[in-house]
């Protein structure tokens, strides 16, 4: 497998491996008033299947945008986000939520569990919202990594932050979907239970050929992923690959955050 290289154009060439999900010349421009703030600046980048990659960057530098809009959240101003092979822009609202609740996962730091439902409940949501029945097999392997095999009939608030966040990735897994999209998904977590969060993470991407794109300002964060993509406004700007938190660390002082 070939490394991605970064050309002055603020492009990354593209991976020889399978994409997950993909951009191209991504523009996002929001308007305050008179002033024009250029959230994402002709970004192109792909996410290769069964790999975990982290997007970092100074705040304001665009990483939770593009993370938006490739995920289907959010729309470009110009250019183009993929999931798999289907370009988001080909897609009209029905058939875009569709793709989400199908193919993609969601992982955020509030953990957005539905207070009312059990943790079995819970995790099997989006399985019920497409009106389908998640594979016992994969489903039993889900809760048996997730390690809540003994909570399943307690609802969230019966839980404390890391299971409830385990149960929030355990929902997103339990789909199969092609890409898992996770915005700081340990900001609400004390740092030994982000990190238990970040090795089952780790554990679906490696065990269970998941595909993770994660948004996180924190360096011990990054050291799990396979790739970390830096931005600063609205550009990527540099890669490692195999990060480690003082790689990472070195990195965000030269960015200045």
């Amino acid at each position: 497998m070939s490394l991605l290289a970064i050309e002055e154009t603020n492009q990354i060439q593209p991976v020889t491996a399978p994409v997950a999900a993909s951009a191209r010349n991504a523009t996002k421009l929001y308007r305050t008033g008179e002033t024009e703030v250029r959230a994402l600046d002709g970004v192109s980048v792909d996410f290769e299947q069964g790999r975990f990659t982290a997007i970092m960057g100074p705040s304001g530098s665009g990483k939770s945008t593009l993370m938006h809009c490739i995920a289907g959240l959010d729309q470009l101003t110009s250019g183009s986000v993929s999931i798999g092979d289907v370009s988001l822009s080909d897609l009209n609202e029905k058939q875009l939520t569709k793709l989400r609740r199908d193919h993609v996962g969601f992982v955020f730091q509030a953990f957005n569990l539905i207070p009312t439902l059990t943790v079995e409940e819970n995790i099997k949501l989006p399985a019920a919202l497409a009106g389908t029945t998640p594979d016992a097999g994969w489903l039993a392997t889900v809760i048996d990594t997730v390690g809540l095999g003994d909570r399943l009939g307690h609802r969230p608030d019966e839980l404390s932050g890391g299971q409830r966040q385990r149960v929030a990735v355990a929902r997103a897994l339990a789909a199969q979907p092609k890409v898992i999209f996770a915005d700081e998904p340990t900001g609400n977590l004390d740092s030994r239970t982000g990190g238990e969060i970040l090795a089952f993470m780790r554990s679906a991407v490696d065990e269970m050929g998941q595909t993770i794109v994660m948004v996180t300002h924190d360096p011990i964060a990054a050291s799990y992923a396979d790739r970390a993509v830096f931005l600063a406004d609205g550009r990527i700007v540099d890669e490692i690959h195999s990060p480690t938190a003082e790689s990472v660390l070195n990195h965000m002082k030269t960015m200045g955050d």
